[in-house]
């Protein structure tokens, strides 16, 4: 530990024991990297780390929208029609100044919880768990798909695909529709 450390650990109230077993956690987690006598660092993520990220996470997710195609309850549904509603809200653009644009961090925070949701129906801990992690590593990408031009509209757009097929009860389509929200979301991220 380093006298940053210190600073950080006065800042937040805490010791420096508590701090260093929270980096430790991260570490374990892959999202700090530790250097010997050189402290902590947020872990850089490769073009490559990110594809097999987003490979992965399409598999996952498109399996869970197809178990949720065929096995959510009416209310399930609703629950995800009303997130996806607050999706369209939130990509809608608000006056900021002259320019208008979406509101972003709520877009960004209500897809998180629409993703989260899905896989909450498809009730598979351990697919919830792989997701959970993968989804820290994406997070450390700091280039992140929805800044691109237009990929909120676009997101939005996939997004309407998926709800289409899960009110269809279509578990193909929503498992595909699935694959191509995240194959696009990669496409934006390089």
């Amino acid at each position: 530990m380093c006298s940053s450390d210190l600073k950080i650990a006065e800042a937040y109230g805490i010791s420096r024991t508590p701090l260093r077993e929270a980096l430790k956690v991260l570490a374990a987690e892959g999202l700090v990297t530790m250097k010997v006598r050189r402290g902590a660092y947020v872990t850089e993520v490769s073009e490559e780390d990110l594809k097999n990220v987003y490979h992965l996470l399409s598999l996952l997710e498109s399996d869970a929208a197809g178990v949720v195609a065929t096995q959510a309850t009416a209310a399930d549904l609703a629950e995800l029609q009303a997130l996806h509603q607050a999706l369209e809200a939130a990509a809608k653009p608000e006056k900021a100044g002259k320019a208008q644009k979406p509101n972003t961090d709520q877009f960004f925070a209500i897809n998180e919880q629409f993703h989260m949701r899905l896989l909450a129906i498809a009730n598979n801990r351990w697919r919830d768990q792989m997701v959970a992690d993968l989804r820290k590593v994406m997070k450390l990408n700091r280039h992140n798909s929805l800044l691109k031009s237009g990929r909120i509209a676009e997101s939005l757009t996939e997004h309407r695909a998926i709800m289409v097929a899960l009110s269809a009860r279509d578990a193909q389509a929503a498992a595909l529709r699935m694959r191509e929200h995240f194959a696009n979301g990669l496409e934006a991220a390089a």
